[in-house]
């Protein structure tokens, strides 16, 4: 059953990404919501040792799915991502690996980089509470994305840098210029981030077994 509902999920994320321009607008919402329904219902469904875990993942995503909506008004949904990634980050927060510094680096430097570029190109429009925002959300990101390496959980950590290309791809075509394919660019490796995040959660009740036995 758990196969089933990831594979309706990939398959109707798919069908948004790419047969976006021929859906009703009255229809299109709703549609893009299908596939994080789905998720929602397979972490609810994974097998895990920790209730904990499946439980801030799926809160995270419902948290994604009410962001995907609200979007529209793009300060709100940026909020309700915001809190989505603030459960991610407790979910992951009991990795007990220490980062190397090799990817410290690579993600300060990443973020910064972003901050300086968008949440500066914001200021000097003069769009000074949107520049905060972003940046503040610039900041989540990169934190859920630090958590996610200490859990040394490969899905996690491969849902995390999904997420962080896709919000990056979309400040850059929202905010900077726009991109050819932006769309589908950002849907695919949108709802990939969120499908190996729902992945991580029978990989975190594999890697405590081992440790446990």
């Amino acid at each position: 059953m758990q196969k089933l509902l990831l594979a309706l999920a990939i398959l109707s994320g798919l069908y948004y990404t790419f047969f976006f321009p021929n859906i009703p607008d009255h229809w299109a919402m709703l549609v893009k919501l299908i596939p994080m329904i789905i998720l929602v219902l397979v972490a609810l469904s994974s097998p895990s040792s920790s209730v904990r875990y499946k439980l801030f993942i799926s809160i995270g995503l419902v948290f994604c799915a009410i962001g995907d909506y609200t979007l529209q008004w793009f300060i709100i949904g940026l909020c309700f991502f915001f809190v989505g990634h603030v459960f991610y980050i407790i979910a992951f927060s009991r990795g007990a690996y220490a980062l190397s510094s090799r990817v410290k680096i690579s993600l300060l430097s990443y973020g910064g980089i972003m901050a300086v570029w968008i949440g500066g190109t914001l200021f000097m429009r003069g769009d000074s509470i949107l520049a905060i925002a972003v940046t503040a959300y610039i900041g989540i990101i990169l934190s859920m994305g630090w958590m996610a390496f200490r859990t040394r959980v490969p899905s996690a950590i491969t849902g995390a840098l999904l997420f962080i290309a896709s919000d990056s791809i979309l400040a850059i075509n929202r905010f900077i210029t726009q991109l050819p394919f932006a769309h589908e660019l950002i849907m695919l490796t949108y709802y990939g981030a969120q499908i190996f995040i729902v992945l991580s959660i029978t990989k975190y009740f594999e890697n405590r077994n081992k440790m446990i036995h």
